[in-house]
């Protein structure tokens, strides 16, 4: 439990930040519905002449004149971006820091295996991307409680777990890369969370792509689909899940043979 306080306190500063900013946002975005719901009829119609654009972002399978179908896609961008940053971030620095930091030396001459120093590490990414969505999904709540809206809980619960699962599918991919790397990880994490947000979004746009929503963890976070449907895709969210336990499994492989320089 050691390492895991340790990477908390070293967190918490990034994790009040982006906690804080994603929240702030969504709270922002709901508290404006009230203001534009009248507007809705007119935003429905613009929306539905944008063509593929329109596609891109689902918006054209939701009513912006209702709670759940603005929040989809207003708020859905927000949280899907947003926490993918967060948590590719904070699982690809959770390995690579040491050597980078040069701590690596000092952190194993402790009595600590490597197997558990890795445990403790995973343990500690989810236990901040887990805090981080249970936060913004009362936030929400909060926000909803406050303009008087009926809080849509089986839409809204549906999305929020689609976003956590893509979180984590994309904490295990950059747990995994972490292991392999020393320097430059931020980028890296960065780099992969938009390439699989826009990759859905060249999936959405064109049929001869829709091969790629088996590929980013975007394509079972859809709003649009999920408040249409009133379900979540497990197929792709199984597939989203493997891969995760694949960089899970790649990490300990890769660590556990790793020549640490600290």
């Amino acid at each position: 439990m050691t390492i895991i306080k340790h990477e908390l306190r070293q967190g918490k500063v990034s994790f009040l930040i982006w906690t804080g900013a994603i929240g702030f946002l969504l709270a922002v975005c709901v508290f404006l519905f009230p203001e534009m719901k009248n507007e809705m009829e007119r935003v429905n119609d613009l929306f539905s002449s944008m063509g593929s654009f329109t596609a891109a972002f689902g918006m054209d399978q939701v009513n912006f004149g209702t709670l759940i179908g603005y929040y989809a896609v207003e708020c859905g961008n927000v949280l899907g971006l947003g926490g993918a940053f967060y948590a590719a971030l904070v699982a690809v620095n959770t390995l690579s820091k040491e050597e980078r930091e040069r701590t690596a030396e000092f952190l194993f001459t402790h009595p600590v295996s490597r197997i558990r120093v890795l445990t403790e590490k995973g343990l500690a990414v989810l236990i901040q991307i887990t805090a981080m969505n249970l936060i913004i999904c009362v936030l929400s709540v909060g926000s909803m409680t406050v303009i008087g809206e009926e809080i849509p809980w089986k839409e809204l619960s549906l999305l929020h777990l689609a976003y956590y699962l893509l979180q984590i599918e994309l904490a295990g991919i950059c747990f995994g890369i972490s292991a392999f790397i020393k320097k430059g990880s931020a980028g890296i994490g960065l780099g992969i969370a938009a390439l699989l947000y826009f990759l859905n979004l060249i999936a959405n746009i064109t049929e001869t792509a829709d091969f790629l929503k088996y590929i980013t963890p975007f394509a079972y976070c859809e709003g649009a689909d999920i408040v249409a449907d009133g379900s979540l895709d497990g197929t792709r969210i199984l597939i989203g899940m493997a891969v995760a336990l694949l960089g899970v499994g790649g990490a300990y492989l890769q660590y556990n043979r790793k020549d640490l320089h600290g």
